[in-house]
């Protein structure tokens, strides 16, 4: 028979496990979602500096005035994407038409800086990039 953990070691582990998704996020309610809009137009996002918390649910509204992508691979493999919209993001992407907003559920879960920007040819160079912040 094993000896029990020891409870510091038990308490070191749960000090740096990510927290635990709310029940209400794993129950598919997300009516607490903040709302974060994001525009996308030739050459820029705006806002292109954005903050969020981590264990919080959100939803990314992206409105183009044209044919963009919103790309952060980093970023959305460390978040918990709602499952109905885990398809709309591939490669870490989200394709955003012209007229054709798109929302997309989340909740960060680690802290840090994580980069953005649209994959389109020249965009990114032009100056359509940014960064989130988790706290």
């Amino acid at each position: 028979m094993r000896a029990p953990l020891p409870f510091a070691a038990l308490a070191a582990f749960l000090a740096l496990s990510p927290p635990a998704v709310s029940a209400q996020a794993q129950g598919g309610e997300w009516s607490s979602a903040q709302t974060i809009e994001i525009q996308l137009s030739n050459y820029k996002f705006e806002p292109n500096t954005i903050t969020m918390r981590r264990g919080q649910p959100y939803r990314l509204h992206l409105v183009s005035t044209g044919d963009h992508s919103f790309s952060s691979p980093k970023f959305f493999a460390a978040a918990q994407i709602a499952p109905q919209d885990a398809a709309m993001v591939t490669g870490g992407k989200i394709e955003v038409d012209k007229g054709a907003p798109r929302d997309v559920l989340l909740i960060p879960q680690q802290v840090g800086t994580y980069e953005f920007h649209c994959t389109h040819f020249m965009h990114a160079p032009m100056g359509m990039s940014g960064h989130i912040t988790v706290q």
